[in-house]
């Protein structure tokens, strides 16, 4: 339960959503979350495959990206709802926001309606000259 005597979202997970009173509701993250447990993080990550070649097109490097995400929470043991940071790093912020519906049914199918704290910047280039994102993601598994 929160302060407020609401339920939490990820309380399983052992997170704590942290939404101020009378501010009104993120839509598709969180404003902050509350952990305790074994941190594990990531790098920046990008939209390629074990190959190393990139995803075609915006949407599809998103996916493959939070796939990339995903597998290597799982190395750490650490699964997609203890996420607790997502920070984006966009070439292009009219080509995220034009593709908002799509962005959130791959993120839905890969990550799941678990929401963590998330951060969007438009960057000039990534590494990566074929980036069009790059993610870095933290996660708190509990103890």
């Amino acid at each position: 339960m929160n302060t407020m005597g609401k339920p939490e979202a990820g309380a399983a997970s052992g997170l704590q959503v942290l939404q101020p009173s009378g501010w009104p509701q993120p839509k598709g993250y969180a404003n902050g979350i509350a952990a305790e447990g074994r941190l594990v993080v990531t790098g920046g990550v990008v939209g390629w495959d074990v190959t190393g070649r990139f995803a075609d097109g915006f949407v599809a490097q998103v996916r493959q990206t939070l796939e990339n995400i995903v597998a290597i929470l799982a190395e750490g043991g650490a699964q997609p709802d203890h996420l607790v940071r997502l920070t984006w790093y966009v070439v292009d912020m009219d080509e995220y926001v034009s593709n908002l519906k799509a962005l959130g049914k791959a993120y839905r199918e890969v990550v799941g309606t678990h929401y963590p704290s998330m951060a969007l910047v438009q960057v000039v280039r990534l590494v990566e000259p074929s980036a069009r994102v790059e993610i870095e993601a933290t996660a708190v598994v509990p103890r």
